[in-house]
Parts: C-alpha cells; structure tokens; sequence
C-alpha cells in the first residue's frame, strides 16, 4: 500500500515539473489584463465573478459535480493557481483547504490569502456557510475589499458590481422567505448535512442521513423511516455528490419523493431557489 502511494506521488510530481517546464503554453491570452485569482468552490468562484467582471479571471479548484471533501486537483490547476494574485478561501475549515493550502503555498508563496468567512459565525464545525443569502453578502463584501486593495484604481467598478450583487441576494432572500411563508411542516431530510445556515435562516431543521460524515447504517435508515413517518416528511433532499440509493430506499420506504439540489452550484441563485421550492413541495424548477 505505501509502495502505492509512493508511484503516486512520484507520478503526480512528475506531472507538475512537466507542466512547470511548460508553463508558457499554458498562459491564456484572452486574460492577459486579468488578475488571475483562485476559488475553491464554484460558488465562490460566482460571487467573485459578479464582483470582479472582465477584471478577474478565476480558476476553480474543486469543479462542478465534485466534493470538497475528497476532491485531488490536477497538476494543471496547480500550474494555473502558481500564477494567480489571490487565494479566495471559503475560510470555515472545508477539508480541501485543510488539506491543499499548504501546496498551493508551495508552487505561490506570494500569493494573497483571504478568508471569506471572515465576519461570519461557524456553527459547530459546519463550513457551508455561502448556502444562506446572508452570509453570501459578507463574502461578497469580502471579495469587493480583497479586489479592491490588489487593484485600487478599479475600485468604484468593484463597488458598483458589489452592490448590484448584493441588491440580487436581498431579491433572493425575499423570494425565499415568500416560498417558504406558507409551509407548516419545516422539517426535511437530506442526505449530506450541507443546508445548516440555509435552515438556520429560514427556521427550518434539516435532518441528515449522514452521521458525522459517514454513511448510514441500516439501522440509522430505519429509524430515519420512522422519523420521517413520524414527522410526515415527503421530499428527501439529494445533490450530484452524494449516494442516491440510501436515498432512494427511504424514499420509497415513506411513499416520498427525492429532490436532486446541488449546494456547490456556480448558479448559486437558482440552486437556493430549488431548495426552497422542494422543501414546499413544488416540481417548479429555476435554472
């Protein structure tokens, strides 16, 4: 086994020097004037896009349909992120920045660090804390300042998106609140516990069949069944990244319906939007 991960390491280092011999044919010419930045995850990489426009050109180190939580970059980000200005961290303690900062360090040991989460209160080592409209408008303010100290001139552009961002969220919270205003029952399952700060904003209760990060056993299952039995929950709530057959099985087992929301979406409007709408029921989708 260690043999294994010996080849590994060798062959992903290998990789690298390739690619670092290389680098000039990697350089994208449409983004010359571009600061180059890097976000974790894709719905980070939207906020800074809304702020940023034509000034930034962001690479996403975890792309769409993966997990944070597992996901290995290609030597080519890395490549990529050892030209960038600026690390733009989720900052609440996701397991790919634990994990990868220190050797994004090692390829861009000038590259500029910013939490995103600072201002914002971690609930119980949850680090999801962009999937509630509030919150999202700390981070994006943090983006606007970030930009703004690397490229001051362009700071009424920045400010200018910033607001403009920020008056869509404010539009997003209320049409959430709307959705959700008449529905009685606020329990719903999920499978990953990803919705904390969503539920804790719109006093809602996920319940998750995942238990500290591992999958449920077949008497967790049982007792979800009687708990959504209990509780009269229909919709189980699944994204791209999870295992849909525990779901799946419950799902059946209550006569319910699973409802496929991605927390890590780039279209970060339409994902919350979804959410709320599968929680009251409704086939409606946005996006």
């Amino acid at each position: 086994m260690r043999d294994k991960h010996f080849i590994a390491a060798v062959l992903f280092t290998v990789s690298l020097l390739i690619l670092m011999l290389n680098l000039p044919l990697l350089a994208v010419q449409s983004t010359d004037e571009a600061i180059w930045v890097v976000a974790t995850i894709p719905p980070i990489a939207e906020f800074i896009r809304n702020v940023g426009g034509e000034r930034v050109h962001v690479i996403v180190m975890v792309p769409s349909g993966f997990s944070p939580h597992t996901y290995e970059p290609k030597p080519k980000q890395l490549i990529e992120a050892s030209k960038a200005k600026i690390y733009f961290q989720v900052g609440s303690g996701i397991e790919f920045e634990n994990t990868w900062t220190g050797r994004i360090l090692g390829v861009n040991s000038g590259i500029v660090m910013i939490n995103c989460s600072e201002g914002i209160r971690v609930f119980d080592g949850d680090p999801h804390v962009w999937l509630s409209p509030k919150n999202a408008k700390i981070i994006v303010y943090n983006i606007y300042c970030a930009l703004s100290r690397i490229d001051p001139e362009n700071e009424p552009y920045y400010r200018h998106n910033m607001e403009s961002y920020i008056n869509k969220l404010d539009d997003l919270n209320g049409e959430i609140e709307k959705i959700l205003s008449k529905v009685k029952n606020r329990y719903f399952m999920v499978y990953h516990p990803s919705w904390g700060y969503f539920a804790r904003a719109y006093n809602l209760t996920q319940i998750s069949l995942e238990n500290e990060g591992r999958e449920p056993t077949v008497s967790r299952i049982a007792m979800l069944i009687r708990t959504a039995k209990e509780l009269n929950i229909k919709i189980i709530i699944t994204s791209p990244q999870s295992n849909i057959k525990d779901v799946e099985v419950i799902a059946e087992a209550i006569n319910g319906r699973v409802k496929l929301v991605d927390p890590l979406s780039e279209d970060y409007v339409s994902s919350l939007l979804n959410l709320a709408l599968s929680i009251r029921g409704d086939d409606t989708r946005y996006g």
